[in-house]
């Protein structure tokens, strides 16, 4: 992605370990994301601070857009306060998404890192929640539903995990990360490769079989190169 800009993240949390620890988490999946924690109040104590939430917005925002995930009802209603104090041009591109805390921040971030704007990264968020969709670019299949890899025209490959831990969180974000780099639709066990709360849920682990696989006749290349990333163990060995 070089040094384009995406989409900031920011974590309002009552708590600012938790805040701080959400950060850290979804800093893994996404490096190049600024992402912003605004915990507690400003004498540390549980709550939520206007102040640490405009701060934080301000920080996070590229000039593209922010998104922001809230843990508790009260704290939807200072990070709104703090966006009514925004210019007009600044509370266009600034976004609450309705999303679990970890998940929700987890997913956004990973969609912000692949370069996707504001309503994508939005909804990325929202379908952590299962009631959002899944970003329209995505084609996402609904967990547990096969691929049509057996199809005549398709295109797969089989490895075999052998990462200690399995495709947890880090390795599925860089497949995902890998996978949405390619306009066409490519799938891991059934499962839409662009979707990085779909691959987890896969549950795969040391050992387990992964098909990656595309109806797409132009998805070879997409196919080899998240195979060879799978292969070579995401990196972890």
């Amino acid at each position: 992605m070089g040094d384009r800009e995406r989409i900031g993240i920011v974590i309002v949390s009552h708590s600012e370990q938790i805040a701080s620890g959400v950060v850290e988490l979804a800093h893994q999946m996404a490096p190049s994301v600024r992402i912003e924690p605004a915990g507690g109040t400003d004498d540390g104590r549980i709550g939520t601070s206007f102040e640490r939430v405009s701060a934080a917005i301000g920080a996070a925002d590229a000039g593209i857009g922010v998104v922001v995930l809230c843990d508790l009802g009260s704290a939807i209603l200072t990070a709104e306060t703090a966006m009514d104090f925004l210019d007009d041009d600044q509370r266009e591109r600034v976004r609450i998404a309705d999303a679990p805390l970890v998940e929700g921040a987890v997913a956004a971030s990973v969609a912000a890192e692949s370069g996707d704007p504001l309503e994508v990264v939005v909804r990325a968020a929202e379908s952590a929640g299962g009631g959002g969709q899944a970003p329209a670019e995505s084609s996402a299949t609904p967990a547990g539903v096969p691929s049509d890899a057996g199809d005549a025209g398709s295109i797969s490959r089989r490895i075999t995990l052998t990462n200690s831990d399995g495709l947890h969180a880090r390795p599925a974000a860089e497949l995902v990360k890998l996978a949405s780099s390619f306009p066409q639709r490519v799938t891991v066990n059934g499962i839409d490769a662009k979707s990085l709360l779909a691959i987890m849920a896969l549950g795969l682990v040391k050992g387990d079989e992964v098909e990656i696989a595309t109806d797409d006749p132009g998805g070879v290349e997409a196919v080899e190169a998240l195979a060879d990333l799978a292969s070579s163990g995401f990196g972890e060995h």
